[in-house]
């Protein structure tokens, strides 16, 4: 074992402690600075226009808080699920020939338990949007 030799550590050409401090002591000093000539040197002045929502140039009329169909939660949430399924099922994938045959199983388990749900929420018509007794 080789004792450490300081000079080496606190020199600024050298990675260490020291330059990974002095640049966060630089970037901080920095950030202050700009922080306050923008407040200093910024523009202030109050207008009604600017207090509005801005929504991509288009001028807001009445209220943000819409009423959505439930089938659309429903939907999002099923797609959820199934999207939550497929990154699981692709790590599988990956580590498949690892698992072996144990993890085969596990992973024909977890499907079959997905394909249950997904047999129930239809049954029940979950993925339906309109009522079936609606004519089109």
């Amino acid at each position: 074992m080789e004792p450490i030799n300081f000079s080496e550590t606190l020199s600024s050409w050298q990675p260490g402690g020291l330059s990974l401090a002095l640049f966060i002591l630089v970037i901080l000093i920095l950030m202050g600075i700009l922080l306050a000539m923008t407040s200093w040197l910024g523009e202030k002045s109050a207008n009604p226009n600017k207090q509005l929502p801005y929504e991509s140039g288009i001028i807001p009329s009445g209220s943000a808080r819409l009423r959505y169909p439930v089938p659309f939660f429903m939907v999002a949430i099923f797609f959820l699920l199934f999207d939550v399924e497929g990154a699981y099922i692709f790590s599988w994938a990956v580590a498949c020939r690892s698992l072996g045959w144990m993890g085969w199983c596990q992973m024909a388990l977890f499907v079959f338990i997905l394909l249950i749900g997904l047999i129930y929420i239809w049954k029940k018509g979950g993925l339906d949007w309109y009522p079936k007794n609606r004519p089109f």
